[in-house]
């Protein structure tokens, strides 16, 4: 089961410009939160800062609460790699390792957190492999580079690589802004399946996506949270003016 995260204050700094102004926010259990606004509005900062990915940006820093199972992931003390091996990552452009083989790329997570017998990383491999639905299309291809497979494969291979450590959360920034419809169209059944067995958070440009993927939606504005609700009542009656000026398309 996937775990929820409550945000609470949320700051966040690029050297001395602020860029997050205070957010308050939930990400439900087992549920797909998607996070939409125009662009430089906070959104990527703000899943930065959910695995501690914020601050490894020189200069960056992040200042209020992030609670996983009421533990502040920000707490002095708490190890930012263990946070993001807990809450897993997929970027806007697939970034497959470039010198590794398919299999390499799901083990590299697993490699990290100890050494594991080779049988049980080949049923691990595969498991994740399963789980991003890209182990039928690989499975006689495993030595292959990671850069050899399409797109949208690369994409699946990259949330593989996210699920092998067995996340309780899978953060996705854009994962499908470089894909074409139909991987997009993959992706998006994939993060289906997904959320029973985690919790999703996904920024995404695409209101349709936001849409078709999630259960709450929070729109951001220059920094701040504007409104946050479930997606089908924000899509048809947005409380904020601003909402519905951005979701009718009169800007961003």
């Amino acid at each position: 089961m996937g775990d929820g995260l409550f945000v609470k204050g949320l700051k966040a700094w690029f050297g001395d410009v602020l860029v997050l102004k205070g957010v308050d926010l939930t990400v439900a259990p087992n549920a797909v939160t998607a996070i939409i606004g125009p662009s430089g509005c906070g959104k990527s900062t703000f899943i930065r800062c959910l695995n501690r990915m914020h601050e490894t940006v020189p200069g960056a820093r992040v200042e209020g609460q992030v609670l996983l199972n009421n533990e502040d992931l920000y707490a002095p003390g708490v190890d930012p790699v263990a946070v993001r091996r807990r809450i897993g990552m997929v970027f806007q452009k697939p970034n497959p390792f470039p010198t590794m083989s398919v299999f390499d790329n799901v083990a590299a997570g697993l490699r990290l957190t100890g050494s594991r017998r080779k049988a049980q990383l080949q049923e691990d491999v595969e498991r994740a492999l399963r789980h991003a639905a890209l182990w039928d299309e690989v499975k006689d291809d495993l030595d292959k580079s990671g850069v050899s497979l399409s797109g949208g494969q690369q994409q699946r291979l990259c949330i593989a690589r996210a699920l092998a450590v067995d996340p309780q959360i899978l953060l996705m920034d854009e994962p499908c802004s470089a894909l074409d419809p139909i991987a997009t169209g993959r992706i998006e059944e994939l993060i289906h399946d997904l959320k029973k067995e985690l919790t999703i958070a996904i920024v995404t440009h695409n209101m349709q996506q936001a849409a078709r993927v999630s259960e709450w939606t929070g729109f951001f504005l220059l920094g701040e949270l504007v409104e946050f609700g479930v997606t089908k009542e924000m899509f048809t009656t947005p409380h904020d003016r601003r909402t519905e000026d951005y979701i009718t398309g009169r800007f961003g």
